[in-house]
Formats: C-alpha cells, structure tokens, sequence
C-alpha cells in the first residue's frame, strides 16, 4: 500500500509511465480512478440490466473483486474488475430451468475453477494453458459465446424498434466520431442517448428511483447448485483465462514490468471475486479493455488510481436510488446495445484468429472453427438423462476435441495437411 510519488505528482513526462508502484498526488490520482469508474460503467452495468440482476449488487461486488485483486497481486498489476459479458448466456439458460438462484450458483463453480486454475498456473507456469487452448480454439470459443446471444438481442431490440434504432446509431456514431476516453465510452454514450430518446417516447418508468430510499444496504441473493449447470459455465472460464492472461500482458508490454510471475495471482483473484460475487447475487467478473484505454491515454498504471475506484464503487453501490435509476433502463435501449455488444463478443473471436495468424488452409484449423460456431450459433442441445448440455458446452467440447484429436491423428500418421502444421501449438 505504499507508492512512489511520481516527479512533482502533477505531471508525466514526455516518454514516461506513472508505474504500478508510482503514483501521482492525490488530488490527480482520484480523477484518474474516477475516470476507471466512468470507463467501467456503461459495460459493467449492462450485464445485470440484461440478467436482472440488481445493479447496486453487481457494483457492490465489483468493487471489492477489483480490491481484492490488487491485494492478491501485490499491488503490481492494475486492474478493475467489472462484469464479464461471457457469463451472458449460461446466466440466461440458468435462469430459465432454476432462476437466479441457479445462475448465481454456476457463477460461484465457474469461480472457484477458475480459482483452482490460477493455482496451478502460480505452482507450473501458464504454457499449458497455450498448449490447451491455442488460439484456434480460443477464437471458435469466445466468437460462439457471443453470437450464441443473437437471438436474446434480436427479442429486445424486437420489443422497441425505434428507440433499438437510435441507441445502436448513437453507439455506432460515438464509436467513430470520437476518440481516446470519449471513444471507448461508446455504449455508455448510446445507451444515454436511448434513454432520453425512451423517455420523450413514454416508455420509462420513473416510479421504481422515486420509491427507492437513498441510502441502503445493497440486496443480496443465496446461490443454489445443480449440476446440469456445470456444462454452461466451464468454457466461460477459458474465456476469463483468456481475458486475464491477456490483461497481464498487455500491462507488461505498456509498462516494461516482468508481471509473469503474477499471472497466477491475477486468475485467482479474478477467480475469488467471481466466487464472491455468485454467492450474494452479483455478476461475475473480468479485467477490462476500457480501463485499459485509460491507462494508455493517461500514462497513469498506477494501482493508487484502482483503489480509489474501487472504494467509490463500493461506496456508490450502497445507494439504492442509484440502483434504480440503473433498472429503469427500457428493453429496446437494452436491444440496440446488446445488438453491437454481442457482436463484438463474437468478432473478439474472430480478431484473437487474425492477430495470431491462424491459417485457415490447414483443415485441422478450419474444422476446429467451423463446427464449432455452428454449434453454438444454433445453441445444439444433448440432453444425458438429467443433464443437459446447451450450444456453447457442446461448441466448446468440439472445439477442443476436434483440434486436439484430428492433431494426434495427423501426428500419428505423419500426414502434412498444412505448412502450419508444426506450429499448430504455438
């Protein structure tokens, strides 16, 4: 809990970082943890708007899951841990055969496995996890998670086309025409702009933040367990590796840190917050590409400016009226948003299979992928007695052994299907 001040404390240099272990003066370094509260708000709100989980619980336990994760990694890797969009769909089937109850309670499985992943990646190095799931794999898995949630998009923005309409063209125009901060606050920026629109149309109801009492503890729901739900959460755990590992990269590169050495640490944090988030009815959590950009635009990665929005999230979460204000977001601002957001979810899957450069003219590569989405974009279900596994279980299993098995067979016989062949694990 102990920071360098950083030069005067007021100012970067030209070609300088403010450190994760530097800070600026107080004054600056709330408004930098206050402008990771804005960039977190709009996507970290959406998850319980379209769940209907409540919001001020979903912020309650943001903001002890980013606390939690700065203080599982030394203060060395800054990150705020908002909700993940990959628990999307498994909360959506969940609550349909068990209610929030049994959503909550796949939230708190996929939490704790992720948990047990972080240790083993602490204790044997994070390889594995790249030999597991290479990028084809991880590719087909995060593209067929969102686009598995087509058809959830489709029913909202169904519910109010005109104010679906203006929310999506102003997310899609702020996108574009803004840049830094403003630009990646293109959802929260869509969503206002919605909201205003379905007001003057009559379609939101003000009565539930005049009811609602300022101050207030924040409400908190049991967890209930079923082990058909385990099918439906255990790839959004690959998903959250992904995002993880990713984060701890991507700081380093930013910052010139050797941060390998935490990122164990930083999935067992995500794993904790998770965990304790599904046990008193928040969303389940992720390190975040939005306060990423803040990063980047202010040269600030210092772990001072995460506490801080962490607390006031916390703070900000025992505020009922705030929470109700959230809730009477209507269902078509819900669908123009879902309609980009889903979406991008999906291309996300695409992008991870054009940066890595996953060659497509090797079978192996294109089966793996191809399966796959079908899989998962048509939600194939197989029901094993009283199990059922749903279109991203299944989706994410055919990845897995497609790509893997048609390997061993292809190493096994010496066939040469590709020039890429050799490099498939890579």
């Amino acid at each position: 809990m102990k920071w360098t001040l950083h030069g005067n404390g007021y100012r970067v240099e030209p070609g300088r970082v403010v450190g994760p272990g530097e800070r600026l003066a107080w004054g600056p370094t709330i408004g930098v943890g206050a402008q990771h509260i804005v960039a977190m708000f709009g996507a970290t709100f959406l998850v319980p708007l379209i769940t209907g989980f409540p919001p001020s619980t979903t912020l309650l336990f943001s903001g002890v899951g980013t606390l939690l994760f700065l203080a599982l990694t030394a203060n060395r890797v800054p990150s705020y841990l908002g909700s993940s969009f990959a628990f999307l769909a498994p909360i959506a089937a969940a609550q349909n055969e068990y209610g929030p109850g049994g959503a909550l309670g796949g939230i708190v499985m996929a939490g704790l496995t992720l948990f047990a992943i972080g240790v083993a990646v602490q204790v044997l190095g994070y390889r594995w996890i790249q030999a597991l799931m290479p990028p084809i794999v991880t590719g087909a898995i995060v593209a067929l998670i969102g686009l598995n949630l087509a058809p959830a998009a489709k029913d909202n923005f169904s519910a109010a086309p005109a104010t679906g309409l203006v929310t999506l063209a102003a997310i899609l125009l702020a996108s574009v025409l803004f840049r830094g901060l403003i630009g990646r606050l293109s959802i929260l920026i869509g969503v206002v702009v919605g909201y205003v629109f379905a007001a003057f149309r009559g379609e939101v109801d003000f009565s539930a933040i005049t009811s609602a009492p300022l101050i207030g503890l924040p409400e908190f729901t049991a967890p209930s367990f079923h082990l058909s739900t385990v099918g439906l959460f255990v790839p959004v755990v690959m998903v959250l590796v992904a995002e993880n590992i990713g984060h701890v990269k991507s700081v380093a590169q930013m910052t010139g840190d050797d941060l390998d050495p935490y990122m164990g640490r930083a999935l067992m944090a995500d794993g904790l917050a998770t965990t304790l988030a599904g046990s008193g009815g928040g969303s389940g959590t992720t390190t975040y590409a939005e306060n990423i950009g803040v990063m980047a635009a202010t040269k600030v990665y210092s772990t001072a400016a995460y506490w801080v929005a962490g607390i006031v999230a916390i703070l900000l979460a025992f505020f009922p009226m705030f929470g109700a204000a959230i809730q009477t977001v209507p269902v078509g601002v819900l669908g123009g948003a879902a309609t980009v957001l889903y979406g991008m979810i999906g291309v996300l899957g695409v992008r991870i299979w054009v940066e890595n450069r996953v060659d497509f003219a090797n079978p192996i590569n294109l089966s793996t992928a191809a399966v796959a989405l079908i899989i998962g974009i048509a939600d194939y279900t197989w029901e094993i007695g009283s199990l059922s596994f749903a279109g991203i279980a299944l989706g994410t299993a055919a990845a897995l052994i497609i790509f893997h098995g048609l390997t061993a067979i292809n190493r096994a016989t010496g066939a040469v299907v590709s020039d890429e062949t050799s490099t498939l694990n890579q």
